[in-house]
């Protein structure tokens, strides 16, 4: 397993170590669980089980359903 050294400014250190605290984890588990995160580009699963949860959200097509007609483009 490699080893990293990490310099963090006084507030981000503050901001890791409360966001470490809520997670119940270690801080090398959070920072390699952030470093994931950003490079697989996913949601994380936190966002990603809102998904459905609002019934009553707008769909695609009706927030769409509002904007101008959009101009014709030029093919390339």
């Amino acid at each position: 397993m490699g080893q990293v050294t990490i310099y963090l400014d006084e507030e981000t250190q503050s901001l890791m170590k409360r966001a470490v605290r809520n997670a119940g984890i270690s801080q090398s588990r959070w920072i390699a669980q952030v470093i994931r995160e950003k490079v697989h580009g996913e949601w994380p699963a936190d966002v990603a089980a809102l998904a459905g949860a609002w019934p009553d959200a707008l769909t695609a097509e009706e927030i769409r359903a509002s904007y101008a007609v959009d101009a014709k483009r030029e093919s390339l």
